[in-house]
């Protein structure tokens, strides 16, 4: 009996306040979607982060003279230089690439769509180099330094500052959605808050006489949080929702040929899964807080 009563409250306050009750559907709709937006960026850099840092080179790249005349790293320096980089701890393996592999390989990979760069490259001799896989890419510093002025060594890069720079997009990014994801938030909270106070003025006469019978303040109250919760709840299906449609209408046609070239990490239905599955409780137990703090704190009838 009581179940029900509380179920009839809590859809009759709805129907009441039908206007109130959508905008805070909304709003708080939009709010976890954008909160869902930065957590999905945030993810987007960890993927890509670690999908780069597992594939993180050094690269040696050899002088002049070295490029031109050792083509299998037989010869002193390049010999030195491959043994004693394999004798350095956290380097896994050491690769020497001549200049016909190098420019080989620009033509059939880096520019392989690109005809016009892959035939100026051709046509440029481009230097030997020695590519180093390490096991952690923060030993970077320690091979720079320990191999950046040996004889025979022209420039040594690192696959590690592009990545920070990606990075640091994502996290830009994050960052303003979780700034937008505030001042939604914000907004629903004053939305909760109006339509909590509301829906107790509109039903202040039986919330009188539910008293004056002896019913319990709480359970007297627990039908207007129970109309904040089922809002943010139906708030929350939409914002799922929302992200499972923002991933093939908008994140696979912004990079979806990055995707499919594989220079990031493919964003997968288990991501947004998992991003649902956070921002749904948040939304559904934001707008129980407020809707308590409303009533505890505004409505004392």
């Amino acid at each position: 009996m009581r179940a029900s009563f509380l179920l009839g409250e809590v859809v009759a306050g709805l129907r009441r306040n039908v206007t109130m009750t959508v905008a805070m559907i909304l709003t708080t709709a939009v709010s976890l979607t954008m909160l869902g937006g930065g957590l999905l960026a945030v993810r987007i850099a960890d993927k890509t982060e670690q999908y780069f840092l597992d594939r993180l080179e050094v690269r040696l790249y050899l002088t002049e003279e070295v490029s031109a005349t050792d083509q299998d790293c037989s010869q002193d320096p390049c010999r030195a230089l491959m043994a004693d980089l394999k004798a350095n701890d956290g380097v896994q393996a050491v690769q020497f690439i001549n200049r016909d592999e190098a420019v080989r390989e620009a033509k059939e990979k880096t520019f392989k769509d690109q005809p016009e760069l892959a035939k100026y490259v051709s046509e440029t001799p481009l230097p030997a180099s020695l590519r180093v896989k390490m096991e952690d890419a923060q030993l970077y510093p320690t091979i720079y330094a320990t191999f950046a002025d040996r004889p025979g060594v022209g420039v040594v890069r690192n696959d590690k500052d592009i990545v920070d720079r990606l990075v640091s997009l994502f996290d830009g990014l994050r960052n303003a959605a979780f700034g937008l994801a505030v001042l939604q938030a914000l907004a629903a909270l004053l939305l909760i808050a109006n339509m909590v106070q509301i829906a107790a003025f509109t039903r202040r006469t039986e919330v009188g006489i539910m008293r004056l019978v002896g019913a319990t303040r709480w359970y007297t109250q627990l039908p207007f949080l129970l109309e904040a919760v089922t809002a943010a709840l139906a708030g929350s299906v939409l914002a799922g929702l929302g992200l499972l449609a923002a991933r093939p209408l908008v994140i696979d046609r912004a990079l979806g040929d990055l995707f499919t070239s594989k220079v990031f990490p493919r964003i997968t239905g288990e991501d947004i899964a998992m991003t649902a599955l956070i921002i749904a409780p948040v939304g559904i137990a934001f707008a129980a807080v407020t809707a308590y703090g409303t009533l505890r704190y505004y409505v004392r009838e």
